[in-house]
């Protein structure tokens, strides 16, 4: 499926925006809750998913059209490409870790769990879904990881100004306030649902 120019905008801002994978789809939420406490490690998780989500996709895509379609294994694809994520998230791993240790450090756990982040491989499916192109499908998986970005950061500014300013009651202290304000964002996000149709 060939996109136009236009067609292309209106996906980016579909992406990001209207069908967000956190707030409107709810895959990565996870990383979202767990990662999204300090604004450093927001970013640098968000920068680790947007390049894996991207390079996934596009290698799932190649896989698919040129490997599992003309050999009829297309019952396969999701087992390859959750190999093909892992891999990529070790590689991402091994470059954080030497050339940024304090980030290693702050994503901790979270890092590897980026392999069974479920926005990662869902770019991947619904690419293929929609039957894309390869471009196209390089443009939804860039555009979704950047939505997965944002909300990212976003949430780990809102969380640490909660934390520093407003006194939370004893029963909302953690993580109901935290779900609290996720759906605050989620509804803030619903504003955009009429601006885009795909």
């Amino acid at each position: 499926m060939e996109l136009s120019f236009g067609q292309i905008l209106q996906l980016i801002v579909w992406a990001v925006f209207v069908n967000n994978f956190i707030l409107a789809q709810f895959l990565g939420i996870c990383p979202f809750l767990g990662v999204s406490k300090k604004t450093e490690s927001a970013v640098g998780m968000s920068l680790a998913v947007i390049f894996v989500m991207t390079v996934a996709a596009a290698v799932t895509w190649l896989l698919n059209q040129y490997v599992l379609v003309p050999l009829g294994l297309v019952f396969l694809k999701t087992i390859l490409f959750i190999l093909v994520i892992a891999a990529l998230v070790q590689f991402v791993e091994m470059v954080i870790k030497k050339m940024s240790p304090a980030l290693f450090q702050a994503l901790g756990i979270f890092l590897p769990l980026i392999t069974t982040n479920c926005a990662v491989l869902g770019a991947a499916l619904l690419a293929i879904q929609k039957d894309f192109s390869f471009f196209t499908t390089l443009i939804y998986a860039f555009a979704s990881s950047l939505g997965f970005g944002l909300v990212m950061v976003l949430f780990a500014g809102i969380r640490e100004r909660m934390d520093t300013t407003i006194e939370t009651p004893a029963g909302m202290r953690g993580l109901p306030v935290t779900l609290v304000a996720a759906g605050i964002l989620s509804l803030a996000f619903l504003g955009f649902a009429g601006l885009v149709k795909m």
